[in-house]
């Protein structure tokens, strides 16, 4: 079963000492671009085993991971001011309000609220028992987002289906538009070869060979096996647990080569028209395989 790149998870949990939460989005991308915000007191080490639970199980994907956590225990978690970066943006507005004679009344207010001068006052690292709740909280935030693209991918796989029994259509409708095409040349053929006949300088054997050439490159039985042959695969593969994008992306590729060249070989308007709303299935493929994980 094919799943979507695009998704979204979140959790939480509360106990009497913490609360935490956990969310993560995710959107198609080539490769996997993990963008994290968490507490600074999460360390190197745990922040590393978080980002490899995300690229074991998420694998591809533009990928948003937010987490929180709060310690009701102020002797966890209090706040501390940053005294040299208050004095300096301190100095620096007062010497600013000085210059252009402002009042400088509430400069020390303004200073308290510029960015990092109150910081939080953390433990260098975790208990264990707060890590494993804020790493299954984490787990939880990933299986859901897990169960969203699972669910965004069951509606890409109805559409795949969809634009795959369209083109299925127009194809029937070219194998039966074919013979009349087929037809409609050799009439033309016989016109014109009525036409050449009554040329002195006409070479029977030459336009004998020249015409099995013309009617072989206008032949186009084998593109149309071989675009039920992709299409029958590609359902196929729709189905079968190996199912990702890049394939998908390859196979509908070759769609395309075998819908082209039917285009350019027919020769013939009823089926040009056809070849025209098949490709406009195909590029709906295209656009939806690019969110395919």
């Amino acid at each position: 079963m094919i799943q979507s790149m695009t998704g979204f998870g979140s959790a939480t949990h509360e106990n009497d000492k913490l609360t935490v939460y956990a969310e993560i989005k995710t959107l198609n991308s080539k490769y996997l671009d993990v963008n994290v915000r968490m507490p600074r007191m999460m360390s190197a080490e745990k922040e590393l085993i978080l980002r490899e639970l995300i690229k074991n199980q998420l694998r591809r994907g533009k990928t948003s991971v937010l987490l929180e956590f709060q310690f009701k225990d102020t002797s966890v978690q209090g706040t501390k001011i940053n005294p040299q970066l208050a004095k300096g943006y301190y100095n620096e507005m007062l010497t600013l309000a000085g210059e252009l004679d402002a009042p400088k009344q509430d400069i020390f207010r303004m200073t308290m609220m510029m960015p990092d001068v109150q910081m939080q006052n953390m433990k260098d690292d975790l208990q264990d028992d707060d890590w494993k709740v804020i790493k299954t909280v984490f787990e939880q935030a990933i299986e859901k987002c897990q169960n969203f693209r699972r669910s965004e991918g069951e509606t890409l796989l109805a559409s795949f289906h969809n634009n795959i029994s369209i083109i299925k259509e127009k194809l029937e409708l070219v194998k039966e538009q074919d013979p009349k095409r087929v037809i409609a040349i050799k009439e033309r053929i016989a016109q014109h070869m009525e036409e050449i006949n009554n040329n002195d300088n006409f070479d029977k054997n030459r336009f004998e060979q020249e015409m099995v050439y013309y009617i072989e490159k206008l032949d186009i039985s084998e593109e149309k096996v071989r675009l039920q042959s992709h299409l029958d695969y590609l359902e196929e593969t729709l189905k079968s647990a190996q199912a990702n994008g890049k394939k998908l992306n390859f196979i509908a590729q070759e769609i395309g080569r075998e819908i082209n060249t039917i285009g350019s070989k027919a020769n013939d308007a009823v089926i040009q028209r056809y070849v025209v709303e098949m490709k406009e299935e195909l590029e709906k493929i295209k656009e939806q395989v690019l969110n395919v994980l």
